[in-house]
């Protein structure tokens, strides 16, 4: 059982009321009432993330799914000290993942996979040096080109009709043919492989989202074993480390993890921020900032990952007057760090030192890839429809509930006058 030490002062810190870490599922009266994996959470999780800091501080205990005990971090600067202390801090949740329930919803999302995501030591550095070439082989003008070519007709067919659903008619379908072409995947593939990762994303069906999933993918690696094209499952199918073909579908599982959902889901966002916000123009052209400086605002203040970095202490450690206790998950909030009292305050503006990208030895090395496909893709639609307005007052938006992203359902634009 995790404990608070005594305050060593009286400062606001220290001061604060505390309460244990739990182990196992929370039952008592203290236990916090913030669900991650509510619909409530999700229609204003900012309330939530305040609520837990105000009771708890940096570090506040929830239970993330039944039987699934953790503790999520809130503070911005507490978040740098477990991303930079991989020793500490490891990201292999082998010792964890014994202790949970084996139908647990959030269980395929966490668990072990041969990947750099999920090791430390050696077997991280060997994961990310061949993932990182992967990315690294991406050419960014032709990617520039290639999510052009792939807007083009998404516009016109949206273009033809006075209203449109931005998420299912834009965001996905570009960022699905993107990383498809990417992967060197075909559709009938990539469309199995959406389904799975969406399914682990909302912790709905998660074990047969995993098994679609890593089934199509592993289809893909045959292929590209044989067949080597100028795509990313090639670069890694032929590396000099030599990876085998379940490191090899843990490497591409990690791509779509961190490519498709979240990526739709910052272009959605910024979208969204774009047509209600007076500085952005509000029907999106004449405003001061830049789509740049939207992107920026979404990942400090709703970035497509809103709980994840997940490490796995291999013995209790006292942090910030806080017992964590060994082998339990301590889960990064990069939504409630970004937005940490701490660090807030004045104008953000062209200011990137949000977490959206993670930090340390784990921090995104597809950050360039990410940023070229959201400004473009947000480019090209306001550029061809710069009359488009939402169809409904921001407030009657419905957000996808899970604890690891901030989605909306569905981005409902008008374009005629008449509307």
């Amino acid at each position: 059982m995790a404990t608070r030490q005594p305050p060593v002062s009286a400062s606001p810190d220290t001061a604060r009321a505390s309460h244990p870490v739990q182990q196992g599922s929370p039952t008592n009266t203290d236990t916090p009432q913030v669900c991650l994996r509510s619909r409530k959470f999700a229609a204003d999780p900012h309330s939530g993330y305040r609520d837990l800091r105000k009771r708890y501080g940096s570090l506040a205990p929830m239970e993330l799914a039944p039987s699934v005990p953790a503790t999520l971090v809130l503070g911005y600067h507490t978040a740098l000290q477990i991303l930079n202390d991989p020793d500490r801090f490891p990201s292999d949740p082998r010792s964890w993942q014994q202790r949970i329930p084996a139908d647990s919803p959030i269980r395929p999302m966490l668990e072990w996979r041969p990947d750099a995501l999920h090791n430390s030591g050696a077997a991280h550095v060997r994961y990310r040096r061949t993932f990182t070439a992967s990315i690294e082989g991406i050419d960014l003008h032709g990617l520039h080109s290639m999510v052009e070519e792939i807007a083009g007709p998404l516009i016109e067919a949206i273009a033809a009709a006075d209203t449109a659903d931005l998420v299912s008619q834009y965001a996905f379908p570009l960022v699905f043919q993107v990383l498809n072409q990417m992967v060197g995947c075909s559709a009938e593939l990539g469309q199995r492989v959406a389904t799975g990762t969406a399914a682990l994303f909302d912790t709905v069906g998660a074990d047969d989202g995993m098994r679609t999933l890593s089934d199509a993918l592993a289809e893909l690696i045959e292929i590209r074993r044989a067949e080597p094209a100028n795509d990313v499952t090639s670069r890694l199918a032929h590396h000099p480390d030599d990876l085998t073909d379940e490191e090899l579908l843990a490497q591409l599982i990690s791509f779509y993890g961190a490519g498709l959902e979240p990526q739709q889901n910052l272009i959605a966002n910024t979208l969204l921020l774009m047509l209600t916000d007076s500085r952005f123009g509000g029907h999106v052209l004449g405003g001061s900032l830049s789509t740049r400086d939207a992107i920026d605002e979404v990942l400090f203040n709703d970035p497509p990952l809103a709980n994840v970095c997940a490490t796995y202490p291999l013995q209790p450690i006292l942090l910030d007057n806080t017992w964590l206790p060994a082998h339990q998950l301590v889960l990064i909030s990069l939504a409630g760090c970004n937005n940490d009292p701490a660090i807030r305050g004045g104008d953000r503006t062209g200011n990137r030192s949000h977490l959206a990208w993670s930090a340390g030895p784990h921090a995104c090395p597809a950050k360039s890839v990410s940023y070229l496909i959201a400004q473009d893709a947000v480019d090209q639609l306001i550029d061809a429809l710069p009359e488009m307005r939402l169809a409904v007052p921001p407030h009657e938006l419905a957000w996808r509930s899970g604890p690891f992203h901030r989605a909306l359902t569905a981005l409902p634009v008008v374009f005629s006058a008449t509307h």
